[in-house]
């Protein structure tokens, strides 16, 4: 039987969440009125948003969300059919991370643009539920003719050795958290009716991420984003899975959150930059969910209890600052409600059937 408080705190935060969904269907990365510029919609944050509607089974919101993010790359198929004829030489030239939430339109200022991982993610998604639920997302040839334009548009960008700004929106260099996004994308893609992927346009990822794991990049030993590909993508060996759990840790494991990555100053309480990097409080829900999935329960239910030292009135913070109760402006953040309702579900009502 599933505890009352746990059915509270779900639908505490689910609320939370569904605040965050336009009419269009698409989510804002964190509150509709926020001056950070997170009332926006991006692809990646809208995959990690649906994922908690998924989990409690309210296939309505996962496939409104999904429909219109297909109607954003029918609307620039323009843009994609170029980039398939000639690789972008300029970050504009990429499919865009981020759009209007209800006109659909991109927003032109740079913004990190060059971001492999979120159409990894969503050809990753919408493969994994036809695989599921076939018809569920992918309607018809209108459909399979844009997500097989997004196949090609990863083998025109060489993906495999294609440096961008990755999960982070930061310096472009190959990062395996992207390379990875794009490995498992392009593995699920193969379960859309009519979508074709060779087969070596899968194996060059593959090779290019055995060389660089366990690290996520030259310049980074060990990244928060290295998580994804344990989960939701399950690209790594067992052995791999074990050295990022390891490294991360270590080095990157706070109070109130994991840091992004040793030398962070995005939010960096010191003036320098340097020491004092900010907490994301997602990384704890994130490692419930992996732990819980291993097998190691009572793991799962430390880092669940962390996370929830972490909510606030409004909701699940971005970050603390480090060593600090104090967060930031963004707040709740998408991400952050829906990788704890995920946690929350996969602790109890998974071992509760």
């Amino acid at each position: 039987m599933t505890h009352p408080a746990y059915k509270k705190l779900v639908e505490q935060h689910l609320k939370i969440l569904e605040r965050l969904q336009y009419d269009s269907g698409l989510f804002a990365a964190s509150a509709k009125n926020i001056e950070t510029g997170y009332d926006k919609a991006w692809l990646r944050d809208n995959f990690y948003e649906c994922l908690a509607f998924e989990v409690l089974g309210d296939w309505e919101t996962v496939e409104k969300t999904y429909r219109a993010i297909l109607d954003i790359f029918k609307k620039h198929e323009y843009k994609i059919d170029h980039a398939i004829s000639k690789k972008p030489e300029h970050t504009h030239e990429y499919i865009h991370p981020r759009y209007h939430p209800e006109t659909f339109d991109e927003y032109w200022e740079e913004w990190g643009n060059k971001q492999n991982d979120s159409i990894g993610c969503i050809l990753f998604k919408i493969g994994e539920l036809e695989k599921k639920q076939k018809g569920l997302i992918v309607k018809d040839d209108d459909d399979r003719r844009v997500l097989q334009k997004l196949v090609w548009y990863l083998s025109t960008l060489e993906y495999w050795h294609d440096e961008d700004s990755g999960m982070w929106e930061e310096n472009q260099e190959i990062h395996a958290s992207s390379v990875g996004a794009c490995v498992a994308g392009l593995k699920m893609a193969r379960y859309i009716e009519g979508v074709g992927v060779p087969d070596d346009l899968i194996a060059l990822g593959e090779q290019v991420l055995r060389a660089l794991l366990p690290r996520e990049s030259e310049s980074k030993f060990v990244d928060l984003a290295l998580l994804s590909l344990i989960w939701p993508f399950d690209v790594v060996t067992k052995q791999q899975q074990k050295d990022i759990l390891t490294n991360l840790e270590y080095h990157l494991l706070r109070d109130r959150g994991v840091i992004r990555y040793k030398g962070d100053h995005y939010y960096n309480a010191n003036k320098d930059g340097w020491s004092e990097e900010a907490e994301w409080t997602f990384g704890l829900s994130w490692l419930s969910i992996i732990y819980e999935k291993m097998g190691e329960k009572e793991r799962a239910k430390e880092y669940l209890e962390m996370a929830k030292e972490t909510v606030s009135k409004k909701g699940l913070p971005e970050l603390y600052f480090s060593n600090s109760t104090k967060y930031n402006e963004n707040v709740p953040l998408g991400w952050s409600e829906s990788l704890f309702i995920v946690a929350l579900h996969d602790l109890h009502e998974k071992h509760n059937k």
